[in-house]
């Protein structure tokens, strides 16, 4: 019979998990750090982005009334004030960097009722809902915390580095400054609330699977951003 992992092989397994597909490696960020994409296209991606982004507080709340001890509903608690209460909501910096794009505020918030959102991010969306509402807090906080928000910190240093030589001031880009400041202690938040409910070794592996499901979400949602916005293929 299989033992569970003692703490830091399974945290170091977990972080592997998302390695293979990291969308750090997806050809949108790449281009996107090559300085090779256009404020109209990086305006596109925040369109959808915003729609994936605005429900994670809800999200975060959602998870922190299913966790059943004080230590762990502390550490989502730090992740939630942290996208709703820290100064600006999240969704409003993306607003932010929306419109310095050229992207009117009313483009973004009505670009689902016009039809605009791919499925991908549809699907994205839906994806860490369920984390958040159904499955066991294990996955959850894995496939949240280390599958999603572990990869921002690294990608964003990239992107902010590109869009400084665009002419972007920090100020337009503070909604990707707040995740590489904090998305590290969300991600080791992560890991302490897996580490703590995966006492299992089949909750292990399926925490592990979450992060590798999330892993693979979030690369999908740029694939069909990177094919309609900068391969100009038919994308629905």
């Amino acid at each position: 019979m299989t033992a569970v992992l003692e703490k830091t092989s399974f945290q170091m397994e977990l972080e592997e998990a998302r390695r293979p597909i990291h969308s750090g490696m997806h050809p949108f960020s790449a281009a996107w750090t090559k300085g090779e994409l256009s404020r109209q296209q990086l305006g596109e991606w925040a369109k959808q982005h915003y729609y994936y982004v605005e429900t994670v507080g809800q999200m975060f709340g959602m998870l922190y009334v299913r966790l059943p001890d004080v230590e762990a509903r502390l550490h989502t608690l730090d992740n939630l004030i942290g996208e709703e209460l820290m100064g600006e909501r999240h969704p409003d910096l993306l607003l932010r960097f929306a419109e310095a794009c050229g992207v009117s505020r009313q483009e973004i918030l009505n670009a689902d009722l016009n039809g605009e959102i791919l499925s991908g991010t549809r699907g994205l969306r839906a994806w860490t809902l369920e984390l958040g509402n159904f499955r066991p807090v294990a996955e959850a906080a894995a496939g949240i915390m280390v599958g999603l928000e572990g990869q921002l910190p690294a990608m964003y240093i990239g992107y902010v580095e590109a869009m400084l030589k665009m002419g972007f001031t920090k100020d337009e880009l503070k909604f990707f400054y707040v995740h590489i400041e904090g998305d590290d202690e969300h991600a080791a938040n992560g890991l302490a609330i897996s580490e703590r409910y995966a006492n299992t070794p089949e909750l292990q592996e399926r925490s592990k699977a979450a992060v590798r499901a999330s892993a693979q979400m979030r690369y999908n949602y740029l694939t069909g951003i990177h094919r309609k916005f900068v391969l100009g293929e038919e994308v629905i």
